[in-house]
């Protein structure tokens, strides 16, 4: 399988979505409780390359591949690498995010370019994970490209915690302006737009005569 170097984006959001499904963040709700749930993240996260390049270059059914071939321990080991990107979210220091998302890319067997099937002479730079990759070793990869591609692109200030008073979540902003304040926006965003509202209403209740 291949990881497209232009697809860092995406793959800063994988990392992004893989922190936050720790039971710390879902206030002791484990998101990536079983097998069934990783195969599910995997399905919810289709590489965007998968139309340009074609299927034998699709990022997401390969992952979905590995992840059905998953044991138990892979799973574990999933939890451990989730452990790991956060580490490097919550500390970014820019030798320190580039030292360990190279860690990441270790499984990586090279770099090569992937030519369009409908266009030869458009290719893209891509990272090949070893035909013995395991489903771990390809989100690493993944989570790797996506830390490098922002350090270099968009610098280190875009790894940041959530916002939201009550969430220990964090994220990779890819935004153009930069200006992301949350981990979950459609639902930490609107936790504290209501809090805010609620706030508003009671302070208006405390001042009426």
């Amino acid at each position: 399988m291949q990881v497209v170097l232009d697809d860092y984006v995406w793959a800063a959001g994988v990392a992004t979505e893989l922190v936050n499904t720790t039971a710390e963040v879902w206030r002791g709700d484990e998101h990536l409780p079983d097998l069934a749930a990783l195969t599910a993240f995997v399905n919810e996260h289709p590489s965007p390359a998968a139309h340009a390049l074609g299927d034998q270059h699709d990022t997401g059914d390969t992952l979905v591949g590995l992840a059905a071939r998953a044991r138990q321990t892979d799973l574990e080991d999933v939890h451990a690498l989730r452990v790991v990107v956060r580490d490097l979210i919550d500390h970014p220091e820019r030798d320190r995010l580039v030292a360990g998302a190279s860690a990441l890319t270790a499984s990586a067997a090279g770099a090569t370019l992937l030519a369009e099937p409908a266009a030869q002479e458009r290719t893209h730079w891509a990272i090949t994970v070893r035909p013995s990759a395991t489903i771990t070793d390809a989100l690493a990869v993944i989570c790797g490209v996506g830390v490098l591609g922002v350090v270099h692109t968009l610098g280190e200030q875009r790894f940041r915690p959530c916002g939201a008073p009550t969430c220990r979540g964090a994220f990779i902003d890819t935004t153009r302006p930069g200006r992301r304040r949350y981990c979950m926006p459609g639902l930490c965003g609107n936790r504290v737009n209501v809090a805010n509202h609620r706030a508003r209403r009671a302070a208006a209740r405390t001042g009426e005569p």
